[in-house]
């Protein structure tokens, strides 16, 4: 159990004006130690996994209300020694919000419009054992809540918090495993996926519209935990007829489709990867957004050596665009 104190970090800076007291927030998680029977467990230094539950006020009582969050996390030790262990976690979630905007009854709400939330959490902390099964623990925790575009508005609520709370060992500790790792093998790999979302527009409208893509590229496996690649996108976005429309522009038919080229590198833990993209338009251009670059957050799971299934997010730096869930083919 860990208690939290902090403040809010908006990305738009008049939500300081409604962002008016400090962050209070508990968390209670319960984890797995992993000890070593297989390569990736040692390769990423015996790491955790395990869920954790948020409770917290969120600046306003009155206009945004408190939060309520579960969570899966994979913590990975940077230094992990018998008494003394330094860590990164990274935990994402469904969050409940009990306030939200409404144009009537809150419309001074300005950053979520939807009670239901995605919840992303990131920690670096250290644990010190001050007996065989009890820690005490210290930290950062960051916090981001926001609804992934599907509702408005999603200007999305960020927390930032120092932390502190102690640990309680269950059962028996087991002990570790130390094997030689066999020698990794540098080769290209191939993908193509196919993706599937959805989206509103910020004019409050309340209309959703259907998105999808098309993916495919090749990355390099330089090391077992991390590979970069380059490849291509063609995207198809239906709410790009309205956005043009309203800011005075003519549509045409091949503006709901965009193309471009990326790079990515990807984190991997045995199945698991959490890859980053980075990518220019080029051919076809969105019109609507009139940005060069977007970007993906992905998370994937490798269901067979071939088959793979992915959560992403598309955005344009900090503004998100629109969520996806794919089902992709590698070789």
């Amino acid at each position: 159990m860990n208690y939290h104190r902090g403040f809010s970090l908006p990305e738009y800076s008049f939500i300081n004006y409604i962002t008016t007291d400090p962050i209070t927030s508990l968390s209670f998680q319960i984890s797995k130690e992993t000890t070593g029977k297989n390569e990736w467990e040692q390769l990423f230094n015996y790491p955790e996994y395990g869920f954790s539950f948020f409770y917290s006020n969120l600046g306003n009582d009155n206009l945004i209300g408190k939060s309520f969050a579960l969570n899966y996390f994979f913590r990975v030790n940077f230094i992990n020694r018998k008494r003394f262990q330094i860590y990164n976690q990274t935990g994402m979630g469904i969050g409940y919000l009990t306030k939200k905007f409404d144009l009537v009854e809150n419309y001074q709400n300005v950053g979520i419009g939807s009670h239901v939330n995605a919840h992303f959490n990131l920690r670096l902390g250290a644990n010190f054992k001050i007996r065989p099964k009890i820690d005490t623990q210290f930290g950062l925790s960051f916090d981001h809540y926001s609804n992934a575009n599907s509702a408005d508005p999603n200007l999305g609520l960020n927390l930032v918090t120092a932390f502190a709370g102690m640990t309680y060992r269950l059962g028996h500790i087991t002990e570790r495993q130390k094997t030689e790792l066999p020698k990794h093998l540098k080769k290209n790999n191939f993908e193509i996926v196919q993706s599937f979302g959805g989206k509103q527009t910020r004019s409050l409208s309340g209309e959703f519209y259907y998105t999808s893509s098309l993916s495919g590229g090749i990355n390099r496996a330089f090391f077992r935990g991390f590979h970069a690649g380059v490849g291509g996108d063609v995207f198809y976005d239906q709410s790009t007829k309205i956005v043009i429309e309203s800011q005075g522009g003519t549509f045409k038919p091949s503006d709901n489709f965009q193309t471009g080229i990326h790079f990515s590198q990807e984190f991997r833990y045995n199945r698991f990867s959490l890859i980053l993209q980075e990518g220019i338009y080029l051919g076809l251009v969105n019109k609507g957004i009139r940005k060069t670059m977007y970007n993906r957050g992905i998370v994937q799971f490798r269901v067979n050596e071939h088959f793979i299934i992915r959560a992403a997010m598309k955005s344009h730096l900090h503004i998100l665009d629109f969520p996806e869930i794919g089902i992709g083919y590698k070789w």
